[in-house]
């Protein structure tokens, strides 16, 4: 847990406890303050959700040094370590992803003590390591704030003074941006992502003298409303994800980056980075990062898209869906359909944080959750839990696959009581029967009898009914066993790398067999079964 501190207690040296602290007391406060920031955004993209990625970014931070506990008793080492690492893994937006390499240069300096001038070393190399990190830094922003912080305390001196003097330059700094960027001075706002840093190093100063800090500076109480606010005319989308490359590699990466777009900030180091940009063609952006490594934890976001849902000066939409989906057609699918998508990776589910992110966004008073996964159950409704305690109305439908999601979207009624939204979307769900095919990587025992590695197995309801070794023959029979029961509507999901003429085959087979049975197919793209079935 956090460490209490006396009134009075001042610190001399930051040590792992008092780094600790200083996470879970920076969680504690953009939680806080995490509203007043998103309502000041409007650079580098006026879409209100910075406070909110600091947030995020900060909870990661603070998670990864609370795991680090958990399993030991850490070093300062090793916490500013894992405080950095974990900040990288879970940055969100631009100004989260600036955070986390600012953590990371201060990680590097304060891992040799934690005294003063260790502080003050610290917060003048994770000042020039963000700047460095951004294609084009541009001053009255968060870089801004940092060298202000940084230059406030360069004469060093005992850990209280520097933590005073960085706090107190950093809010200097902060009160000047609305003078250093037109479109801050034309909304009458500072910039958000300075005054989450400033939140950040007012969570130090509280742990090094055990006192609250002074408040954050002269941030208006009413920004101008988004309609006011200049419209973004620049890249249609924000594209973040994490990269395993080499060096020389992601050197490349910048300069294709900074040509497709704007808004460029990579971060991180020793073989682990983590890319942000802002551009109109996503597809480019991914693909860049595919050449350079392997990107993963994609995450892209339509500007115009994210502005309608904080239209009105960020006033929530009244009821959102959020669905969990493999692959990026079925994402595609359910985006249009008016929900906010959680993609699947192979081998690996989202974590709680990830579907909490994603109920955020959603900006909406009310939410209904599809983690279409048995095994999503029980992080799913933790991720409920938490949103509920954000004041967040969530509920929670126990989708075990797609297809019974997809049933669910499709009888959602915004405009009805949220109840019987609710309750329509779970008839949909559980009448759908669903069905997977796989590729066994091994030989193993299923409840269909033994299986060798290649062979193919449709599994009914999560279990091995059919094993087979080809991919058509194996989906007529699991398809007719399904039907065996009746239905009405076949749901067939198709991935990237399945036969192309598997789906047109399918579909014949129904209208040849099953009459008054209609079906439907979609694309899943990459990253989704070989095929997925649904019996409504």
């Amino acid at each position: 847990m956090s460490r209490a501190l006396h009134p009075f207690e001042e610190l001399v040296e930051l040590d792992a406890e008092a780094v600790r602290s200083w996470c879970a007391r920076t969680l504690d406060a953009l939680g806080r303050e995490r509203e007043e920031i998103d309502a000041i955004n409007v650079y580098p993209v006026a879409d209100g959700d910075t406070g909110t990625n600091l947030y995020l970014t900060a909870e990661a931070a603070h998670q990864a040094v609370e795991a680090v506990f958990a399993a030991s008793a850490p070093d300062t080492a090793e916490t500013v370590r894992a405080m950095a690492h974990g900040a990288l893994l879970g940055a969100r937006g631009n100004s989260g992803t600036i955070l986390s390499q600012l953590l990371r240069g201060m990680a590097g300096v304060l891992a040799g003590g934690g005294d003063g001038d260790h502080l003050a070393r610290a917060l003048a190399e994770a000042a020039s390591a963000a700047r460095r990190a951004v294609a084009h830094p541009v001053e009255g922003t968060i870089l801004t704030v940092a060298a202000a912080a940084a230059t406030a305390c360069a004469d060093g001196g005992g850990l209280v003074e520097v933590a005073r003097n960085a706090h107190e330059g950093a809010r200097t700094a902060l009160e000047a941006t609305s003078g250093q960027l037109d479109v801050l001075a034309r909304a009458g706002v500072v910039d958000a992502g300075g005054r989450g840093l400033v939140t950040v190093l007012g969570a130090l100063l509280e742990t090094v003298t055990g006192q609250s800090p002074p408040p954050a500076g002269t941030a208006p109480a009413a920004p101008a409303p988004r309609e006011q606010c200049p419209s973004d005319d620049g890249p249609a989308y924000e594209v973040i994800y994490l990269l395993e490359a080499e060096d020389a590699a992601v050197e490349l990466l910048r300069g294709r980056l900074d040509a497709l777009g704007e808004s460029l900030v990579v971060v991180g180091g020793d073989g682990l980075w983590n890319v942000h940009v802002h551009v109109d063609d996503a597809g480019a952006a991914v693909e860049a990062g595919v050449e350079a490594g392997r990107p993963h934890r994609i995450r892209i976001t339509h500007f115009a898209a994210e502005a309608t849902a904080t239209a009105g000066r960020g006033e929530r939409a009244q009821r959102a869906v959020v669905a969990v989906v493999p692959g990026e057609g079925l994402a595609g699918l359910c985006a249009e359909a008016g929900a906010t998508t959680v993609r699947t990776r192979p081998g690996e589910q989202p974590a709680g944080d990830e579907l909490l992110d994603a109920i955020r966004r959603a900006h909406a008073r009310e939410v209904v959750l599809l983690p279409n996964d048995t095994d999503l159950r029980q992080t799913a409704t933790a991720a409920a839990e938490r949103a509920r305690a954000e004041g967040i109305r969530v509920a929670l439908i126990p989708t075990r696959a797609a297809v019974q999601g997809i049933a669910a979207l499709a009888v959602h009624e915004p405009d009805r009581r949220f109840d019987e939204d609710v309750v329509a979307m779970t008839a949909a769900a559980g009448a759908t029967r669903y069905a997977e095919l796989a590729v066994a990587e091994r030989q193993s025992f299923t409840s269909a009898g033994v299986c060798q590695a290649g062979d193919v197995l449709g599994l009914i309801e999560g279990d091995v009914a059919v094993i087979g070794e080809d991919l058509t023959e194996t989906a007529r029979t699991v398809l007719d066993r399904m039907l065996s029961a009746g239905g009405e509507l076949v749901t067939l999901v198709v991935a990237d790398g399945t036969p192309p003429a598997l789906a047109t085959d399918l579909e014949a087979h129904v209208r040849r067999g099953y009459l008054a049975v209609d079906t439907t197919t979609y694309h899943a793209g990459a990253g989704a079964p070989p095929l997925l079935i649904g019996v409504e």
